[in-house]
């Protein structure tokens, strides 16, 4: 009998030119601490048009996620959004070489853009399903979103979290 029942997943719609999902990194940081491998924590790019460099960033989050340091380069990025402000791609392929991952890479795959489709598809998905902001979450078919207020969110997560749990252990 195999009792694993597949995490629940968490997709967490995030753009990487967003203050509010930099203070959403602490509740992210919390849950990964809480769940570990029970939750499985999504990221899903919802690039805004008002931020320029914000569709770049979501292709250099796909080729961190490729090189293995996904929210390592996410949180890294976001920690100094003004910076990616103010600076662009050249910010983010700096990034890249500070994490140890291959920097140049990053450079090839922000002009070849073969990670456009991916940053599409999320976008097109998170519009389907109502984002309209970053960050949303969405757990267990339901959507919560906190581009308009954190307040909460992570208990209400973790509420939902628990029940999904709970009902793959029964």
């Amino acid at each position: 009998m195999n009792d694993s029942s597949p995490a629940p997943v968490l997709d967490v719609w995030c753009e990487l030119q967003c203050p509010d999902c930099r203070s959403a990194l602490d509740d992210v940081r919390a849950l990964r601490a809480r769940y570990g491998d029970r939750l499985e924590l999504r990221l899903r790019h919802f690039p805004l048009e008002k931020h320029k460099h914000s569709f770049a960033a979501a292709q250099a989050a796909e080729e961190a996620v490729e090189q293995g340091q996904g929210w390592a380069y996410v949180e890294a990025v976001l920690g100094r959004v003004e910076e990616l402000d103010r600076r662009g791609e050249p910010f983010l392929v700096e990034i890249a070489g500070e994490l140890g991952l291959d920097a140049a890479e990053f450079d090839t795959a922000l002009i070849d853009g073969r990670h456009i489709l991916i940053v599409d598809a999320d976008q097109a998905e998170g519009k389907a399903i109502g984002v309209t902001g970053t960050p949303t979450y969405v757990i267990g078919g339901e959507r919560l979103d906190g581009g308009r207020s954190q307040e909460g969110l992570r208990e209400r997560v973790e509420a939902i979290a628990d029940r999904l749990l709970a009902e793959g252990q029964g």
